[in-house]
């Protein structure tokens, strides 16, 4: 799925929730710029997938017709296939990754990030014997995650394990930086 079309399936699902949000109010929840919102909505608006109606106080309300939700429906059709084949993808990557670890006599790993990538290594690692020690996130600190709670990054020399898997999603990079920084080997660190 392009990106483009997650952007319209998120726009077409803040305007089916039947209130009257401002496009500043759209580009702050979709987390893009006002132009791109402004310019969806003249795009959408043209295709005919929702009306716009004037309220009071100068303001518009953005009405979803039935051709808009044809097309949110087909966009989150596409969407929920795009979601299986990662899923599908990763499963087969991350049981990889762990028989390989197995085989290099790994008991003990520390996930490092908080993510819905993690969650998907954490279905697979219960195939394996290896345990799961810790999982580290910097922004997430002390909440409810996969029956524990996360760890602060900073306790991770006082951690027993054999490898850190880093399950971040989007800063990778950063993430061995920081672990490379406390004096961990490299080559404890595993990544896909």
């Amino acid at each position: 799925m392009e990106h483009q079309d997650l952007r319209a399936l998120q726009l077409l699902e803040e305007i089916e929730k039947d209130h009257a949000p401002s496009q500043r109010d759209l580009a702050r929840k979709l987390n893009v710029s006002l132009g791109l919102v402004n310019s969806f909505i003249k795009r959408f608006a043209n295709k005919g997938y929702f009306k716009i109606t004037t309220i009071p106080k100068n303001r518009v309300k953005y009405i979803l017709t039935p051709k808009g939700a044809a097309e949110k429906t087909r966009l989150t059709y596409e969407y929920i296939q795009y979601s299986f084949q990662f899923y599908r993808s990763a499963r087969t990557k991350l049981r990889k990754l762990f028989k390989d670890l197995v085989a290099q006599g790994v008991h003990r790993i520390v996930f490092y990030g908080a993510s819905d990538f993690a969650e998907i290594a954490y279905i697979c690692l219960q195939e394996t014997p290896i345990e799961m020690v810790a999982v580290l996130d910097d922004k997430k600190i002390g909440e409810k995650y996969l029956g524990g709670v996360v760890t602060d990054p900073a306790r991770l020399e006082s951690l027993s394990f054999d490898r850190i898997f880093i399950t971040a999603v989007g800063s990778r990079e950063d993430v061995l930086e920081r672990i490379l920084k406390k004096g961990i080997s490299r080559n404890k660190v595993v990544m896909l």
